[in-house]
């Protein structure tokens, strides 16, 4: 066999014992008379020792040839460590090494294969069959497999069969851009890369399998950042013969399975559960962090009609308060406004209220200082400061402007205060779950409504009156789970009666024609007895990027694709042949 044991597995209670290990030379330290190296696999790190007088020249003289990421073989003696290195599972031992086998040679690698690397992004990614060999690299892997393995354990156990579903499918026309295949037996038809298995899991529920999971592979053809890649993984799921509350509560016991399984977190207490309403009202966005509290208050009917034109103007003014900040200097709130003026953000300025102490007073023995003193006397800055919840030594923050856009950038600034304050830990948890969420959404440019989530959620049962007459204002039976300001998943009742679902395409903009082709199947399916149904899809990489403390979902992926979307490692996307381009009747057309 090439080795006994792992580089990870001995410790004091092996001493004298013989071994064989195999691994890669991961640092060489030559003392003249004491020779080191640690030996670096999978499972650790060992150190192996060579002493000029005790080792034989020939060895010696071997151990000077190798180098860095060499693959070797050694055979030896366990032996205790005169200085013990605690910060090693075989910190407390070492082998006294006879023979050496190299079993391949390497090149100096391009950057230091070490937890502080000196390689970049691009260059770990260009050489990543180099940086998996990173302990925080493997350590992300090993995390994203028991997260995988403890997630079907637990669907296994409440009776949801694994099932898979394909991945060559027909394009549909919503959500984001498909990636498309074309069809070389089929002259100018396409195959579609699917974003998620939505119609073939409700399939599997017309067909009777009333618990179905799948971790399974998703694609989207859209820009890139730090929690989206092209290709995905996703933990999909669906039910039969269920409401909204069952799905929410098996799946916030899978939620409190990983975080004892993976992070030994007990969570108790059920999950809150707010309406997509309150989120927007009080946290400007559809996924809260609730780790902290700094909610938005809405301020515009309180500032209007003041001679204020910042305000008079405005759609809507909302403010946050950020406690023991009225000590804040002019630079600190400069650098706040200039956060919220960031293009991203788009707010046109930031309006502040000093809130202070009885030992913070102006020289005038005011108790307050603002940006809008000239146009707000002390007694109306209390009124401003009482319903923004401000106690004295408060900071109060006020954003004005279109409202959509200000709650956004009152959100971010939520944010960024709490992370300024320390109260965004990543060693503290906040799930929940936000539902009713608004069944479709306007969109200005095209003039039409667009399902906000997809076209198979079902609206509320006491909204659906109002589909054909006040489509704005139907309620979806939709719900997400949002973790520490990240949503890591989401889902719906599905409609499964045929008219219901006409009537959805038909406030979607598709004629009955359109409607048919495109989504005939499922519609056909629907007359042979569907079942109620509902279900939901997590973001597999960002839950374990959640749980792994990283912001990055390429952290926890072995072979991610960078901002562009490429495969620098193998580079890809890449030309195909003329040949190829000919089989698949294709001709590719240059930009004019």
């Amino acid at each position: 066999m090439y080795r006994t044991h792992t580089c990870g597995e001995l410790n004091i209670n092996n001493v004298n014992k013989s071994v064989t290990l195999c691994g890669w030379i991961q640092r060489i330290r030559d003392k003249g008379g004491m020779i080191w190296i640690d030996l670096r696999d999978r499972y650790g790190i060992t150190q192996l020792m060579f002493e000029e007088g005790s080792s034989s020249d020939t060895l010696i003289k071997q151990v000077r040839e190798l180098g860095r990421e060499f693959v070797i073989q050694v055979r030896g003696f366990v032996i205790e460590r005169e200085a013990k290195n605690s910060n090693i599972l075989t910190g407390d031992i070492e082998i006294r090494v006879d023979t050496i086998t190299i079993l391949n040679r390497s090149e100096t690698p391009p950057f230091t294969i070490e937890e502080n690397t000196d390689g970049g992004d691009e260059l770990r990614m260009r050489y990543r069959y180099l940086d998996l060999r990173r302990e925080i690299v493997r350590t992300n892997l090993e995390l994203r497999h028991r997260m995988a393995a403890k997630t079907r354990i637990f669907l296994d156990s409440e009776g949801f069969i694994e099932t898979e579903t394909p991945c060559l499918i027909k394009s549909t026309p919503e959500g984001a851009r498909d990636f498309v295949v074309p069809s070389r037996m089929h002259t100018g038809e396409f195959y579609a890369l699917p974003q998620s298995p939505q119609t073939f899991k409700q399939l599997l529920m017309v067909g009777g399998f009333d618990k179905y999971y799948q971790i399974v592979r998703c694609f989207r053809d859209e820009d890139l950042r730090a929690d989206r890649q092209p290709e995905f993984t996703q933990i999909d799921c669906e039910m039969s013969f269920v409401e909204q509350d069952d799905v929410l509560n098996t799946f916030e016991e899978l939620a409190k399975h990983l975080f004892i399984e993976i992070l030994d977190i007990d969570i108790k207490n059920d999950f809150p559960r707010i309406a997509w309403s309150e989120a927007m009202e009080y946290y400007g966005t559809d996924k809260p962090d609730i780790r902290f509290e700094m909610k938005i208050t809405n301020l515009t009917s309180l500032v209007k009609g003041k001679g204020f034109k910042v305000f008079d103007n405005a759609e809507y003014i909302g403010g946050i308060c950020a406690s023991g900040c009225a000590g804040y200097s002019r630079k600190q709130i400069d650098n706040l406004t200039a956060f919220v003026q960031k293009p991203q953000i788009g707010a046109k300025g930031l309006i502040y209220i000093k809130f202070f102490k009885t030992d913070q007073k102006t020289e005038d023995n005011r108790d307050y200082k603002s940006s809008i003193d000239k146009f707000f006397p002390d007694n109306e800055l209390e009124m401003i400061t009482s319903a923004a919840g401000a106690e004295p030594g408060d900071l109060v923050l006020i954003l004005a402007g279109e409202k959509k856009q200000t709650l956004y950038a009152l959100s971010e600034l939520r944010l960024e205060m709490g992370t300024i304050l320390g109260l965004r830990d990543n060693n503290k948890f906040a799930p929940l779950w936000v539902t009713d969420f608004p069944l479709l959404e306007w969109d200005e440019e095209t003039k039409r409504y667009y399902a906000m989530h997809h076209p198979f959620t079902s609206p509320k049962a006491e909204d659906t009156d109002k589909l054909e007459t006040a489509p704005g204002e139907v309620r979806a039976n939709a719900y997400d789970l949002v973790i520490n300001g990240v949503e890591i998943g989401g889902g719906s009742i599905r409609i499964y009666d045929n008219q219901l679902q006409k009537t959805m395409f038909k406030c979607l903009g598709f004629s009955e024609e359109e409607a048919q082709s495109q989504f005939g199947f499922l519609m056909d399916a629907f007359k042979y007895g569907a079942p109620p149904h509902g279900g939901i899809a997590f973001g597999f990489d960002r839950w374990c990027a959640l749980f792994g403390g990283s912001e990055s979902i390429r952290d926890f992926i072995a072979f991610p694709k960078n901002n562009a979307g490429r495969d620098t490692m193998i580079d890809s996307p890449s030309p195909i042949s003329g040949e190829q381009l000919k089989e698949l009747n294709l001709k590719i057309e240059k930009k004019k």
